[in-house]
């Protein structure tokens, strides 16, 4: 029986202890997207990963939640929504504890896969009972606390995850998701009753399965490539033909069948193809910006893990705080004027960040991060607003789970674009500066006395550890430069987006899963 159909006694008693057991499975969720951060350089040294093979932590969940987002539904109508959210919150717990308990990186990664597969559902079941058991005239109140909720991950995240990794150790980002599990996994035992079931709910499994072999295959090749020198490589070979194989497949199935697992018409609708667009870089400025944030802290600046944390902060805070002047603006200005404003927020963020050396102060870092928090709040509610104001009604949930797909896959590709760019260009201004260090150079005679003789073993050892740290400088900067043209790229986009005549009445907080 539907908690909807609960009598009004027990709705009203039990309420808040539902409301409190779904928030508490979101927190967990959201806390996982940024809480390992700042533990990457700690994971790394304990599974001997390198630079671009630790992202793997990171990508091998997102993509994993991306795939699983959007049967959430099918599998809620066929197995019980109380059932399915019970089984993903345990799945996630277990996963979590394999994750601190790992001892290589194929076994992080493996788990982290896991994890995302159970807990791509957490988010939207737990929003689905939140609009079950409020009122109409209620749900507005329950959604913005949800869309907090949501938001405590960016902010608590690399501050918990910092101050674990400093005074116990990385893998404790992982087991506090035990006490938050057991709570929730115990009220919504207590609490939560199931739905109906629905024998005839049917999932395109043709679709959904090159759907999924798509997205793993691109993701492998692109997070391998720079490890195997990309098309030297016959792995990334097969890889790539796989990808582009699955892809085709499921663009003709999609054409073709009678209830696909795509639904073509929704990309007839203008604004809500432009916004996929527009979202899809979104994901990747915003997550790869943090992947590439943690080692630039701890690693080139040296800073402590709780000090890398605590400075990351003030980007979640300014994503939260311009979400809710966001929120009392639209409908009294343009959605569009909002949108270019957060792309712009975004592109200064990062201009300001091709300047940055090890020598900046912590705070610039705050304050900048602050900006880009802030950019990302004002891109999230008006675009949202946009993409599905135009759409029909009963094609919202369809577009909302691709909406959100699209999200995932920015940020995973995101993340390993400029974790291969960042190795890459590293090599490469190696090359160009150690072009210049010969004993003929007459630059070094003044820093001969400074032990940077190219003429002595020591000497040439010192002068290479400087020049790999002005190497790497200059690969971040222009990994930084990359995200700052995609900011500005897209803004031109503004102009294909229409004004929607009339807001619809739906939930702004689907797109912060």
């Amino acid at each position: 029986m539907s908690n909807a159909a609960s009598s009004p006694a027990t709705l009203v008693a039990n309420r808040g202890a539902i409301t409190a057991c779904v928030i508490l499975a979101v927190i967990m969720q959201a806390l996982d997207t940024t809480i390992a951060n700042v533990a990457l350089p700690y994971i790394q040294g304990s599974v001997s990963a390198s630079a671009d093979q630790i992202n793997w932590v990171l990508t091998s969940y997102i993509v994993a939640a991306a795939i699983m987002t959007p049967p959430s539904g099918f599998l809620a109508a066929k197995f019980g929504r109380k059932r399915v959210l019970l089984a993903a919150i345990a799945g996630f717990v277990a996963a979590s504890v394999l994750c601190g308990l790992a001892q290589s990186l194929n076994q992080i990664v493996a788990f982290r896969l896991l994890q995302g597969l159970f807990g791509a559902s957490l988010v939207p079941l737990s929003q689905g009972i939140l609009l079950d058991i409020y009122t109409a005239e209620e749900r507005g109140s329950a959604m913005a606390l949800f869309g907090v909720s949501v938001m405590v991950g960016p902010v608590l995240g690399p501050v918990i995850g910092g101050w674990l990794t400093d005074n116990i150790s990385w893998r404790w980002v992982f087991y506090i998701n035990v006490p938050i599990g057991a709570l929730a996994f115990a009220g919504i035992v207590i609490y939560v009753t199931e739905t109906k079931l629905d024998a005839l709910a049917k999932l395109d499994w043709f679709g959904f399965g090159m759907m999924s072999l798509g997205i793993a295959s691109l993701q492998l090749f692109l997070d391998r490539g720079e490890q195997l020198n990309w098309f030297a490589s016959g792995e990334i070979m097969i890889e790539a033909i796989v990808c582009a194989a699955a892809f085709y497949l499921l663009i003709v199935h999609t054409l073709t069948a009678e209830k696909s697992f795509v639904n073509p018409k929704l990309f007839l609708d203008r604004n809500f193809s432009v916004s996929m667009l527009f979202i899809f870089v979104i994901g990747i400025t915003y997550l790869a910006s943090l992947a590439l944030m943690t080692p630039y802290l701890q690693t080139l600046m040296g800073y402590p893990v709780i000090t890398a944390g605590i400075v990351m902060g003030p980007r979640g805070l300014g994503t939260m705080l311009c979400m809710f002047i966001v929120g009392k603006l639209i409908g009294k200005v343009d959605s569009r004027l909002l949108l270019v404003t957060g792309l712009g927020l975004t592109a200064w963020a990062m201009y300001d960040m091709t300047g940055w050396t090890p020598d900046v102060s912590q705070w610039t870092i705050v304050s900048v991060g602050f900006i880009q928090g802030a950019g990302l709040g004002f891109l999230f509610v008006p675009l949202t607003t946009i993409a599905f104001s135009t759409l029909p009604a009963h094609m919202r949930g369809d577009g909302t789970g691709l909406y959100n797909l699209s999200r995932n896959i920015g940020s995973s590709v995101g993340i390993s674009i400029v974790s291969a760019l960042l190795v890459e260009n590293a090599q490469v201004n190696h090359e160009s500066i150690a072009a210049y260090v010969t004993p003929f150079n007459r630059a070094f005679e003044a820093t001969a006395a400074q032990g940077l003789n190219p003429l002595t073993a020591a000497g040439r050892a010192a002068l290479n550890e400087v020049i790999t740290l002005q190497s790497t400088i200059i690969a971040y900067i222009d990994d930084f430069k990359l995200l700052m043209l995609m900011s500005l790229a897209v803004i031109p986009l503004a102009l294909l987006l229409r004004k929607p005549k009339v807001a619809p009445a739906m939930d702004h907080s689907a797109v912060m899963e």
